[in-house]
């Protein structure tokens, strides 16, 4: 069983590269923002807690998130887990150090996907995605075999996110540096930071971070 982190700033790549480690490694997927959507309406207590805070408007506390993911790590078996969207600070990272010490688990490669900033506005600004299937495009580089239509489900539902514009990402690039980007230099610390190149085309970057996984996989071994 392989867990890993994959850090980068919004829009370096990490959903794509999260959903290749699910299809081809079976990997579990742990997303903070996917995770408190499903437990607002899953009734359950922790579930209760998640909606009563988000009701308020409140952020969601490292409690919760810590304890979501104590959840979902006993209740998966798979080969690993990706930990996407947590940790994003010094404090969230030693709360999950700590988590998965308690059950038994450790931490095999942190992989940051470094990106130029600029270069990533260009990115960014021109991405949509397939509101069914989660399929990623870009105006440049990968639009859609036809005008308007998903090339793998066929589905006309395409969507851009509202943030996607030059103002606001590059404000997101800012609380990403300043919160985030901390925990490259705690985890570098740590033996556990690998960098690869967010930039590089989608397969290539596959390969690093398959590359990157089997290294860290046989220093275990």
């Amino acid at each position: 069983m392989t867990n890993i982190i994959l850090l980068g700033p919004p829009g370096a790549g990490k959903g794509t590269q999260a959903r290749r480690l699910v299809e081809e490694r079976g990997m579990v997927q742990l997303s903070t923002g996917d995770m408190l959507r499903e437990a607002r309406t899953s009734g359950t207590e922790m579930g209760k807690k998640v909606a009563e805070v988000m009701d308020r408007g409140d952020l969601v506390t490292d409690e919760i998130v810590i304890g979501l993911i104590e959840e979902r790590l006993a209740g998966n078996h798979g080969s690993g887990f990706i930990f996407d969207g947590f940790p994003r600070t010094l404090a969230q990272a030693d709360a999950l150090g700590a988590l998965l010490g308690r059950t038994g688990r450790q931490l095999d490669a942190v992989i940051e996907m470094r990106v130029d900033d600029e270069a990533l506005v260009d990115r960014i600004t021109g991405r949509f995605t397939c509101g069914q299937c989660g399929e990623v495009y870009h105006d440049k580089t990968k639009p859609t075999a036809k005008e308007g239509v998903c090339d793998v489900c066929g589905s006309t539902d395409l969507r851009r996110r509202a943030d996607d514009n030059e103002e606001s990402l590059r404000q997101r690039l800012m609380e990403y540096y300043k919160k985030t980007s901390p925990l490259i230099g705690y985890y570098y610390a740590l033996g556990d930071l690998f960098t690869v190149d967010g930039l590089a085309p989608i397969e290539d970057v596959a390969a690093a971070i398959d590359g990157v996984l089997k290294q860290a996989e046989a220093g275990r071994g």
